[in-house]
């Protein structure tokens, strides 16, 4: 196998490689890198097998981690040379081999523990040439400088070798200081504000970090205060480079430990052995609960030593640090805190917890406290956080644990209530069982509540800890069970409150916390999870928490608002349950809900909430709390309740118009008795288009929900009255308000919002008429099918994959209903061979790919073709180049390749062409993406058939028509696809040539600039393609025409030309037509200037205005 074979096929399992390293042993692992460097030692391995190797060995310690790695390089003495030789061989701004640049430093700081001298290694440091060679210690160092400066993965590892190499005895006493000053001055000449001092300053930080990490502080220490000195001159707190703030923060914590002497206090608190080893080999539990205490006297007679000032700058800028941006800052800072106080008298520490506990102010932000709860947890872990310091603490972490702040369309905290759960973790592990006896219920009660109600997931993960009836309670609030937050809120809660201790913290902490939550998720599964406690503490319910909740559901705030009323009536709701088994609580009930009911509270409540819908949420469903319909005070005003919300259908106001949509679909039956016409009316008038509701989509959307609501509330009776059933007598009227609805393609700012009305009306299509179907099917007769179909037809040949998705599901759900069938669905047979009924769920309309070679099947049937082609024309003439535009188009052109030669099918589908054309002219909406299909099909050849006859009445009507849409318009778009059009037309015999190069003359003196140009670009390549439409011996003249002239110029130099043109291929030249205005003639061919002064006096002062600020506008052309 060649070296090249090699090298390709290793690359291919490097991934397979790391993948598996992660459980191949230590053993192992030595033998694969000996392995591996063997082939580096071989002075015969070509150099892409070299790099290959150290790839792979890049790969072991990517995924082991190279501290680990590290013992296992080779660190003989006669490894020293040949890895210094390989580092001098390597290019540092090679991109392809920084993995062997990477572990040569890392194997040479592993060499670099060598136990002798490295002046031993010089011998004659004269080399042959009489030259001096450089020392060993300089050849190192000069490649641990040349490596920190790069921008590659070697910066790390040239750090580590610093961190090896200076700490040196013998490179100690020689080059410390030099290199510090070195250090310090690229630190000092870098500015983090350019990538190439971010560079810099990252491996100058690192190397420092390294240094005092692994240096001896008496080394160390006589400069730690210089660097200290220049770090603070760096400013990186005000860096926006996240990894310098990390190092920054790591550099001054390993300052602050050199600054204080390396010693355990001994005032720290200790729980004593928890060695499992010992605790089972220790009789009975003395060894396990022993505490470990310092005697006052012990503590006084410790050894008294001065702390630096600068132990004060150091703590400021881990505090400081506590509350960075970003969270491995947090951290770092975090661990520095527990490392420093550990070395600090008992005062200090506590000072430093004091400040600490500072960061936990609600002045503060989300990361103050995220990095308060670490540094917390670091000082427990260490034992350093004292038992009277408990009292204090334990508050902060209570409220750290359901701190949650919105922040624009979210929230933050997630992390505070993470790393609580961590300090709650790191508490139960540090503290006697005795010491937090006090304090047991609060926490254990916090943890299970964001264990199950916390609204992320890995928060009620990290809750899930040890607390009282621990066993039981993690059996079913498991790691895999807290995962589902519906399963939390409505099943684990309900067995947890089972356990008196939890039950009322959890319903105090869903009302107080939970049902004015910002997310509308959160307030409805809170509520539902009161419903399901009620029975766990229905006292309580009734007599505390309702009494609570009433007042709230009339306050300011909506969203506690809306969370009160739900919350209202879901506890009532399964008070009411509870009634059933035990009157118990009946009068309770009927005491609580109906005063406020009888005084108009309720209905207030209601009526004002409904005009309020838009700022909760505009998609909230509406809740309905049965009430008692035999109550004669309620009975006295339904009347005045219909009346009034049908009444607010025309506010002026289009969430109000939303709300009480909603409201009339939600009413129930017996309110709706007798009022059913009223009602109806009502939601008609909201769904028609007016100049002053145009935009108000969100309504009529409601009110076609609300229509087929209401329909399915109310019941089906073929002979009943209209004011109770939907029956013969208003049928019409309701599939009439629904077809309307379906032609509703308004557009704003928002897009296509006349979209979501016709998603409403195709559903509440689908639902009357299934409603129909199951109970009166001979309701629907062959007009109202047929209509059904054919628009959900159209709306399935459409662009927009959501719309025509939803139309093509309700399509395939009425044809394919069998319970009974839907009847007089037009051409079922045809349909139901198209779309198989095997096919109903697995058809993706939303893929254009699938849909539209289906959907243009339905052009071969006389009944859907014009629907369908209307649907098309929108999609194959769309305005950019998508899918959409790609796979209908394709259909339709395969669709009409079919028909080729079937003349009467070819006549049939021209003729519902043109009625689609005419039907639609001057609709842009459809009028634009039709021409641009008839360009299209044109160019295409979908209608060669008709070409060769003369004066074809389709492409004089189809002539005729483009001819009508374009006059007096603007519009660019349109204008440019008619030209296509035009050039089109060019193919058909007859005077329609003649017709169409008349046009298209005038054209090439449009006013527009670029329309000209579009002009003489499309006819000069309609000339190439049809070489039959000039005569030869002028066709190099006619090309040279349109193609050198510069039809942008000035109107009189492009008339010159274009008339030229007309006596070349005698076509009569366009005239200019004169106008009568105002009784005055206007010249033809006069400039605009000249006309102002024929125009009447009383007008003369505004056009010399215009005179003034348009010196002249061109003469009009036509």
């Amino acid at each position: 196998m060649t070296t090249s074979s090699l090298v390709i096929r290793s690359m291919r399992n490097c991934e397979l490689t790391a993948c598996s390293l992660t459980f191949v042993p230590l053993l192992s692992l030595e033998w694969m890198m000996n392995s591996l460097l063997d082939i580096v030692r071989d002075n015969g391995s070509p150099p892409p097998l070299a790099h290959l190797a150290f790839k792979f060995l890049y790969i072991i310690t990517k995924v082991r981690g190279y501290k680990l790695f590290l013992p296992l390089f080779p660190h003989e003495v006669g490894d020293l040379q040949p890895v210094l030789d390989m580092l001098v061989d390597q290019n540092p701004k090679d991109s392809e081999t920084w993995e062997t640049r990477y572990m040569l430093l890392l194997w040479l700081s592993m060499i670099c523990l060598i136990p002798f001298d490295l002046a031993r290694f010089d011998g004659n440091i004269i080399s042959e040439e009489g030259h001096a060679r450089m020392p060993t210690m300089d050849r190192i160092l000069k490649i641990a400088k040349c490596y920190l400066v790069v921008s590659d993965k070697a910066r790390d590892a040239a750090a580590v070798l610093v961190s090896k190499f200076i700490v040196r005895p013998d490179v100690r006493q020689k080059r410390m200081a030099d290199f510090l000053d070195w250090t310090l001055s690229m630190l000092s000449k870098s500015s983090f504000q350019t990538m190439e001092g971010t560079v810099v300053m990252n491996g100058m930080l690192q190397a420092l970090a390294q240094l005092f990490k692994h240096g001896k502080r008496e080394d160390c220490l006589p400069y730690a205060a210089t660097v200290l000195e220049c770090l603070d001159n760096c400013k990186l707190s005000q860096s926006n480079q996240m990894v310098l703030r990390k190092l920054g923060m790591k550099l001054v914590q390993r300052l602050g430990l050199t600054f204080v002497k390396p010693k355990v206090a001994k005032w720290r608190y200790q729980r004593g052995c928890r060695s499992l080893a010992a605790n089972l080999q220790a009789q009975g539990s003395v060894v396990q609960n022993q505490i470990i205490t310092v005697p006052a006297n012990e503590a006084d007679d410790e050894e008294e030593y001065d702390i630096p000032a600068e132990i004060e700058n150091v703590v400021g800028q881990l505090l400081v640090g506590l509350k960075d941006k970003d969270t491995i800052v947090r951290w770092s800072a975090a661990k520095g805190i527990g490392r420093i106080s550990g070395r600090l008298p008992k005062e200090l520490a506590d000072d430093v917890i004091g400040s600490l506990l500072d960061c936990f102010s609600f002045q503060e932000t989300d990361n103050a406290w995220h990095g308060g709860c670490l540094a917390l947890a670091e000082l427990g872990r260490r034992g350093l956080l004292l038992p009277s310091r408990i009292s204090d603490v334990v508050p902060v972490i209570l409220k750290a644990l359901t701190y949650d702040e919105k922040r624009g369309a979210c929230s933050v905290g997630s992390n505070v209530r993470d790393a609580a759960c961590y300090v709650c973790w790191a508490f139960a592990r540090a503290y006697d069982p005795a010491e937090l006896i006090p304090f047991i219920n609060q926490i254990s009660s916090a943890l299970v509540i964001a264990a199950i109600f916390d609204r992320d997931v890995n928060c009620r993960r990290a809750a899930s800890g040890t607390f009282p009836h621990g066993i039981e309670i993690l059996t079913a609030a498991d790691y895999f069970a807290v995962g589902n937050r519906v399963n939390c809120y409505l099943t684990i809660s309900v067995y947890i409150a089972g356990f008196p201790e939890y039950t009322q913290p959890m319903i105090d902490h869903l009302v107080n916390m939970k049902i004015n939550h910002w997310d509308s998720v959160i307030r409805e599964l809170s509520t539902k999870a009161l419903h399901n406690l009620t029975p766990r503490a229905p006292e309580y319910m009734a007599n505390v928490v309702l009494p609570r909740l009433l007042p709230l559901s009339v306050g300011t705030d909506l969203h506690t608002r809306h969370g009160a009323i739900l919350a209202c009536a879901e506890i009532t709701h399964a008070l009411c349950k509870l009634a059933e088994e035990n009157n118990r609580y009946k009068c309770k009930i009927i005491l609580t809900i109906n005063f406020p009911f009888m005084s108009g509270g309720w209905q207030w409540l209601i009526n004002d909430s409904l005009r309020s819908l838009s700022l909760v949420s505009s998609f909230l469903p509406l809740r309905v709390v049965t009430l008692n319909t035999k109550s004669e005070i309620f009975l006295l005003f339904v009347d005045e309740l219909v009346t009034q919300y049908v009444s607010e259908l025309r506010n002026t106001e289009e969430m109000i118009r939303c709300g009480f949509s909603r409201a009339l679909g939600a009413l129930p039956r017996f309110l709706l008795k007798g009022r059913l016409q009223q009602v109806l009316e009502g939601l008609k008038k909201v769904t028609l288009i007016s100049p002053a509701d145009v935009s108000f989509a969100e309504s009529r959307r409601d009110a076609l929900i609300a229509i087929a609501k209401v329909c399915q509330t109310v019941g089906v009776k073929g002979e009943g009255s209209e004011e109770e059933y939907v029956c013969k007598d208003n049928i019409t009227q309701i599939y009439a308000t629904l077809f309307t609805a379906v032609t509703d393609y308004t557009t704003d700012s928002r897009g296509d919002v006349g979209g979501w009305v016709r998603e409403a009306a195709m559903t509440s299509l689908m639902e009357v008429t299934l409603l129909l179907v199951q109970n009166e099917a001979e309701l629907i007769n062959a007009n109202i099918c047929k209509q059904i179909m054919c628009w959900l037809a159209q709306q399935s040949a459409e662009k927009i994959d959501k719309f025509r998705a939803h139309a093509g599901s309700v399509f395939l759900t009425l044809l394919h209903f069998d319970h009974p069938p839907v009847p007089h669905i037009p051409h079922r047979e045809e349909l139901e061979r198209i779309f198989p009924r095997s096919e109903k769920e697995t058809l993706n309309w939303n893929a254009a790919s699938e849909a539209f070679p289906r959907i243009t099947q339905l052009l071969g049937l006389p009944t859907y073709q014009y629907y369908v082609l209307l649907g098309l024309s929108v999609s194959v003439g769309g305005l950019t180049e998508t899918t959409v535009r790609k796979y209908s188009a394709q259909s339709l052109f395969d669709y009409m390749k079919k028909i080729q030669n079937d003349s009467s099918a070819m006549e049939s589908f021209c003729e519902t062409l043109l009625k689609v054309f005419e039907d639609n002219l001057r609709n842009d909406r459809v009028s634009v993406p039709l021409l641009t299909m008839l360009d299209q099909m044109l160019a295409n050849g979908c209608f060669d058939i008709f070409t060769m006859q003369e004066n074809h009445p389709f492409s004089v009507k189809l002539f005729t028509l483009c001819k009508e849409e374009i006059k007096r318009s603007k519009d660019i778009r349109k204008l440019r696809s008619s030209i296509g059009v035009f050039c089109g037309l060019i193919q058909f015999q007859g005077d329609m040539r003649e017709k169409v190069l008349f046009q298209l003359f005038l054209l090439l003196c449009h006013p527009f600039p670029v329309i000209r140009k579009t002009t003489a670009s499309q006819v000069y390549e309609m000339l190439i393609t049809y070489s039959d439409v000039v005569d030869p011996a002028i066709m190099d003249e006619v090309m040279a025409i349109l193609s050198d002239t510069n039809w942008e110029a000035e109107l009189p130099v492009v008339r010159e030309k274009r008339n030229c043109l007309c006596d070349l291929m005698k076509v009569p030249k366009p005239q200019l037509v004169s106008k009568v205005k105002n009784g005055n003639v206007l010249p033809r061919g006069g400039c605009a200037s000249h006309r102002i002064l024929t125009l009447p006096k009383r007008k003369n002062i505004i056009y010399k205005l215009i005179q003034t600020v348009f010196p002249y506008i061109g003469p009009i052309s036509f």
